[in-house]
């Protein structure tokens, strides 16, 4: 059994009701409902909300929410693997145990082609977690940071003078979908093999505030597929 896990707390505080908004006339919160259910490789897509507001429009575009997450889970102080980890022993409490899992954030970018590469890769490379991940947009080792005056000043100096073409090329979390192996792992293995699935940067814009939000649909009418 594969099982989709999405949390969607309603309380977030610099997007409102960020989940169920509507992203170019769509829930938010339905995109990567639609790409798990596209994808073909989920017997349960399941939502961890703490709102039966939401709840609604989870179910109204295919999603399960089979309990209300407790409070505890979903306040602000709340971090994301206890969450999982709770809708995770309700599936095995009531569904049976997983084989693998994947984590969805509501992200407008995910698709149901990254879904089945990043699954790929975790099958055939025997990974225990599988990421989307994109490059950053400048050398992060030529970065700035404020200093007490307020000024700036470099926070590698060691770095300053390096040619950017010269510096090594960093990545970070495209905030889409985590997949996770629980069964088929060797036996010998001591350390987690966490490995990357590459994202462009046009299609990877984690949305946390209100101009990230106008940045994702801009980006998502000019390059998405089914914009």
């Amino acid at each position: 059994m594969q099982v989709a896990i999405i949390p969607a707390r309603a309380g977030s505080k610099r997007i409102p009701k960020k989940s169920i908004r509507p992203f170019l006339g769509k829930p938010l919160i339905a995109y990567a409902i639609e790409a798990a259910r596209d994808s073909g490789f989920f017997d349960h897509i399941i939502v961890s909300t703490d709102s039966e507001e939401f709840a609604e429009v989870v179910r109204e575009y295919g999603g399960k929410v089979p309990f209300m997450r407790p409070a505890e889970l979903a306040d602000d102080f709340a971090a994301t693997a206890p969450v999982i980890e709770h809708a995770l022993n309700w599936v095995r409490e009531n569904l049976g145990d997983p084989e693998r899992y994947c984590q969805f954030y509501a992200n407008p970018f995910v698709t149901a082609e990254s879904i089945r590469g990043g699954y790929k890769l975790l099958r055939e490379k025997k990974a225990n977690c599988v990421l989307g991940v994109t490059e950053f947009a400048y050398p992060i080792l030529r970065s700035f940071k404020l200093n007490e005056q307020g000024g700036v000043t470099y926070a590698f100096p060691e770095y300053s003078q390096s040619r950017s073409q010269d510096l090594p090329t960093f990545f970070h979390d495209a905030a889409q979908f985590y997949w996770h192996e629980l069964t088929d792992l060797p036996a010998d293995r001591t350390e987690g093999l966490n490995l990357p699935y590459f994202l462009p940067r046009h299609m990877a814009v984690d949305i946390d505030t209100p101009e990230d939000w106008e940045i994702a649909e801009r980006l998502y009418k000019a390059f998405a597929t089914d914009a």
